[in-house]
Parts: C-alpha cells; structure tokens; sequence
C-alpha cells in the first residue's frame, strides 16, 4: 500500500493505485492521480471521470473498456464514444486508468 499527499492530506493507495478508500475522491485527488501518470486533465477527461462516476452510481460497479465505450456513447455521443477516442485519453487503458482516475475501484476483469 502506498499513500498520495493530496495538498496535506494523505490518501491511501492499494498495490495498483486505486483508492483504498472511495470516498477519499475529489477533483483535487484526480489531478494528484492523474499528475502521477503524467496526464493533464482536460475537458474531455473530465467528461469521462464524470461520465463513469454516474454508471458506478447506477450499477455499483466500474465498467470494462466495452461497456465503457456503449455508456459513453450513449451519453456523450459516438465522437466520444469509441475506443480510438478513449484510447487516445487513456493511455491506451482506459477502463483501467479512468476508474483509477473516477476514484472507482479496479474493473473486475482488466488485468
């Protein structure tokens, strides 16, 4: 386990970076998770960060890059919605990353 200063509050990791705790998550963590993966958030990131909080709200669980792409397809568009987009957002893992970045836990089946 490891822990990320988030201004002078310390917030537990697990072996993977994702939050120990869920709601230990605010705006200010996704830039300090974000920032260790070299990523500046943008516009469209945050589209997405918001987007994937509201489907673990509905079904209780992160989704993998699938239904990840149809969600966001369905809410934000197709121009948005598809792998390509998401891809290039993510680093090329984004059901991983955005869950780590949403403050949501791991998707059950990325590796």
């Amino acid at each position: 386990m490891s822990t990320l200063n988030v201004g002078d509050q310390p917030i537990a990791l697990d072996k993977d970076g994702f939050l120990v705790d869920l709601q230990d998550w605010s705006p200010a963590v996704a830039n300090a998770l974000a920032a260790r993966e070299g990523i500046p958030l943008t516009e469209d990131h945050w589209a997405i960060l918001e987007l994937l909080r509201q489907f673990y709200q509905e079904f209780q669980l992160s989704p993998a890059t699938r239904p990840l792409i149809k969600y966001t397809a369905l809410k934000l568009g197709p121009e948005k919605g598809n792998s390509a987009h998401l891809n290039r957002l993510f680093n090329g893992t984004p059901a991983k990353l955005a869950a780590k970045l949403a403050g949501l836990p791991k998707p059950t089946n990325c590796i």
